[in-house]
């Protein structure tokens, strides 16, 4: 198991106009002139946290993925975000892991009521980890991180990323639920969100993270558009698992993963 470099995209985003964010992004990225593993987006980049799902709906395996891909391949690297995505007879709020041979998908499973998210987009019922460079991956998204129980590590991850539109009136709250899910499943985690205002009059100070094993702080974007990125240590990683066994003690118990908020 290597080293892992993962890149933080913080931006602000052009309210439902999927092609003004994708060459905005494009450009930031090129611009950046990354050397990474894994480049992460922010929670429905392409639109804004819009609840207008049927008119923002991409296709399964549309445009924004076939970008995605090949901006995993001109970085030879893996590259995530979510988008409003039409299947399976809904629209699911969709994170799309994509790497030059390869696209893995992961579907919201909380869905944040208190914007009516439950009422447009139907809600995943699927744990995903991937595997991307030697580490177990689980991606989530936004509201997720609120909900311990999911993002449980059951000795299958090393990284635990959130993409995300976090307001800002929350931005405390986004900071230390980030620390506690490093704690406590010791796993290197990373949240990734926007900045601006959206279209619903909403803000966003960022505030995109990167904590360590220990949950110290490794990268705190602030709240200005920035491109960063981050190195976890591999052997740091795994020794403080092997000195601090607590999985060993952790409760058994299973998650219920029938479809909710529909």
């Amino acid at each position: 198991m290597r080293d892992l470099r993962v890149t933080l995209v913080q931006q602000a985003l052009v309210w439902e106009d999927p092609v003004a964010n994708r060459e905005n992004l494009a450009r930031v990225l090129h611009a950046a002139k990354l050397q990474t593993d894994l480049i992460l987006l922010p929670e429905m980049f392409t639109t804004g946290f819009s609840m207008n799902a049927e008119a923002n709906g991409e296709p399964a395996g549309g445009e924004t993925q076939d970008w995605l891909q090949s901006q995993a391949r001109i970085f030879d690297c893996a590259i995530a975000g979510s988008v409003a995505t039409r299947d399976h007879g809904g629209v699911f709020n969709r994170l799309l892991f994509a790497t030059p041979d390869r696209v893995e998908t992961y579907d919201k499973r909380h869905l944040f009521r208190m914007a009516g998210e439950h009422n447009h987009y139907a809600s995943g019922n699927k744990r995903v980890v991937l595997e991307w460079r030697d580490w177990r991956i689980k991606p989530e998204i936004c509201y997720d991180l609120r909900f311990p129980v999911f993002s449980r590590n059951r000795d299958d991850y090393d990284l635990l990323f959130f993409v995300a539109n976090w307001p800002s009136a929350r931005a405390h709250h986004w900071r230390a639920l980030l620390q506690a899910r490093a704690i406590e499943n010791l796993a290197c985690v990373v949240g990734v969100n926007r900045v601006g205002v959206d279209g619903n009059a909403l803000e966003y100070s960022g505030d995109s993270m990167a904590f360590d094993q220990h949950g110290s702080v490794l990268l705190d974007l602030g709240s200005h558009a920035a491109v960063e990125t981050v190195c976890f240590s591999a052997a740091a990683l795994m020794d403080y698992r092997d000195a601090f066994p607590t999985a060993l003690d952790a409760d058994r118990f299973t998650v219920e993963l029938e479809a909710v908020g529909e």
